[in-house]
């Protein structure tokens, strides 16, 4: 093997020739708005289920547009399941009171979890605005419901700035409020730079040592709709992700081999990185999360 070659190998060892299973899991899901919907969702919880996640999530609609479907859905993964569920609440459109009263319901239902967000405003374009009698923001949500009851919290964090943000720092220091204030982690934003995701986690560690940071992990299919996505959380999509579903439109098996791929080859690298807890963004599909799980050595 002349000095090339060796140095090929030596270089671009397999990325999941290390990985022993030893990560956790949670998965997020939305709530179906119909029948069939919610046939995918169940069969994509039960294939997902025997990962054995430590939790999973269930959405919550900009403006609390899927309040009352999300409410169902967290209930019946608490009912049905022996999955730990957790609800998503936002600040938008109610008052501190009627935030208060559906924490209480949640508890009352056996559901400890909360991901508490600030929420995106119910028309998008609109500048967010707290409701006058409700929670200011993210970290005013978080510290209220830990006097709701003691509530474990997941708060939202933004490796390439959230768009109301003024610069890196301010978005930092708001995450460290949402900390002070209670939430025992951070879920980021879904990325598609494993750099991008080290250099936050690396500067949160420098000014907070101890905050733990999840990497939210979106698997693409389809780059017009991540692109849609991605305006609204700041996230940037490199070219070559262009480039590559070039031609696919029509070929749904092959996009999904490439989705398996790319976002397999980031959680490798995150692996690589010191990472062990991943969530993914499953859009209700089981599939490329279960795939991209098994690289990664965890099995049923």
């Amino acid at each position: 093997m002349n000095r090339q070659s060796q140095l090929a190998i030596e270089t671009h060892a397999p990325l999941f020739a290390e990985p022993r299973g030893d990560i956790q899991l949670s998965f997020e899901f939305f709530p179906p708005k119909t029948d069939a919907m919610a046939e995918t969702l169940w069969r994509s919880i039960e294939t997902l289920a025997p990962l054995k996640p430590r939790f999973v999530s269930v959405t919550y609609g900009a403006g609390g547009s899927t309040r009352e479907r999300t409410h169902t859905t967290v209930e019946r993964i608490a009912r049905e399941t022996g999955l730990t569920p957790a609800a998503h609440l936002t600040c938008v459109g109610a008052t501190r009171d009627e935030i208060d009263a559906i924490a209480r319901s949640y508890w009352d239902a056996g559901v400890r979890h909360i991901v508490a967000l600030r929420g995106d405003p119910p028309e998008q374009g609109q500048r967010y605005a707290p409701h006058p009698d409700g929670y200011a923001n993210a970290a005013a949500l978080v510290a209220g419901l830990k006097a709701v009851a003691p509530f474990e919290i997941s708060v939202a964090a933004y490796p390439e700035i959230h768009p109301d943000s003024e610069c890196a720092q301010s978005d930092l220091d708001n995450l460290l409020r949402k900390i002070d204030a209670g939430a025992d982690r951070a879920i980021t934003q879904f990325f598609f730079s494993a750099d991008c995701f080290f250099r936050f986690r690396d500067k949160l560690a420098e000014i907070r040592p101890g905050v733990e940071v999840v990497p939210g992990i979106l698997p693409v299919t389809n780059v017009a709709t991540t692109r849609r996505f991605a305006g609204q959380c700041g996230a940037a999509i490199p070219d070559w992700m262009d480039r590559l579903f070039e031609g696919l439109d029509e070929l749904p098996q092959a996009r999904q081999l490439v989705a398996a791929t790319v976002a397999g080859e980031l959680c490798g690298q995150l692996y690589a990185g010191g990472v062990r807890h991943f969530h993914f963004y499953t859009l209700n599909r089981a599939e490329l999360a279960y795939a991209i799980c098994h690289l990664l050595g965890v099995r049923a």
